[in-house]
């Protein structure tokens, strides 16, 4: 990555004067790296290393004149202002933000709503080894020791001293995204909340997506069913799941018992699509919220085959 290399290059000649920019680039940022953590997710540690790195502590051309620290590239979801950067290839484009804060905040973003990186979440948020690893791994910057560049920062500088104490109070879009469902433990009142008057059976578990009951189809269900036993009429059952009609129903499938919600309610409140094919109806069901308020939040890609790399909004 030619543009890393001379970011290094600056940074070593910046020490070699008696300067230590990285220093108070770590006084300066450290308490937004942090609240970002406790937003999404991201390690401190690893947000500032990262930070460091790609802005040369805040003193690169893309940090200055675009406010881009982490080195994000426009992608084809990008709808702000762009800067053009020699980097893998020459006159590349890479974001520009209206702030530091912005650039934090969709570095945050941009690592919890690519699929790509969802398994990073699932490590130990205190073990910035196996994440700076897993950045490696998954393709962020193609510099062969990336991930041992960013631990050597983290180390020498001991910014794994931020990641200390920290609860997580956010969840991310892609399936890891949205909180992970958890049994609802007074099933009837919450389907009341959405539909008055009505004796639910416990017919089997009832789970919670975006604040709407829901359960995982088991094998021989149908949609009918599932409307008989929690005294739904079938066609409102079908509206609650967006289907104009019946289909199969194949275990493990999502079923709403209430009607969706109008938008989510995470923190994080877009989706970037990791591959083609995937729908608007799908996210709609990962998500709980409505088909149709998805069509109006995302106009420009409501009738278009979603590709990797767009982005869907998922809340305004």
């Amino acid at each position: 990555m030619k543009r890393l290399a001379f970011i290094l290059v600056a940074a070593f000649l910046s020490l070699a004067a008696g300067n230590n920019p990285r220093n108070s680039y770590i006084e300066k940022y450290s308490k937004l790296a942090v609240s970002e953590m406790k937003r999404t997710g991201v390690p401190a540690s690893i947000t500032l290393a990262q930070g460091i790195l790609e802005s040369n502590s805040g003193q690169s051309r893309l940090a200055v004149e675009g406010k881009n620290h982490f080195g994000i590239k426009c992608h084809n979801d990008w709808k702000g202002k762009t800067i053009k950067e020699d980097d893998d290839r020459k006159g590349e484009c890479f974001r520009v933000y209206p702030s530091v804060e912005a650039s934090f905040r969709d570095h945050s973003d941009f690592l919890r709503g690519r699929d790509r990186y969802k398994f990073l979440f699932d490590l130990d948020p205190q073990d910035y080894k196996a994440w700076a690893r897993g950045l490696k791994k998954a393709g962020y910057a193609t510099a062969s020791d990336y991930a041992t560049r960013l631990i050597t920062l983290i180390e020498d500088y001991k910014l794994y001293r931020f990641d200390k104490g920290t609860v997580v109070q956010a969840p991310s879009p892609n399936e890891e995204e949205a909180p992970k469902p958890a049994p609802v433990k007074d099933e009837k009142k919450l389907i009341r909340d959405y539909k008055e008057s009505v004796e639910v059976a416990s017919c089997q578990e009832i789970f919670e997506q975006n604040g709407v009951p829901f359960i995982y189809s088991v094998d021989g269900q149908t949609y009918e069913s599932i409307a008989a036993c929690y005294n739904l009429f079938l066609k409102e059952l079908l509206r609650y799941n967006d289907l104009d009609a019946i289909e199969e129903l194949q275990p493990g499938t999502r079923v709403y018992l209430a009607r969706k919600k109008a938008q989510a309610k995470f923190v994080v409140g877009k989706y970037v699509v990791d591959h083609d094919g995937e729908t608007l109806r799908e996210i709609s069901q990962r998500f709980g919220v409505r088909l149709s308020s998805l069509k109006r939040m995302n106009v420009l890609i409501a009738d278009k085959k979603l590709e990797e790399g767009d982005t869907v909004i998922l809340s305004k």
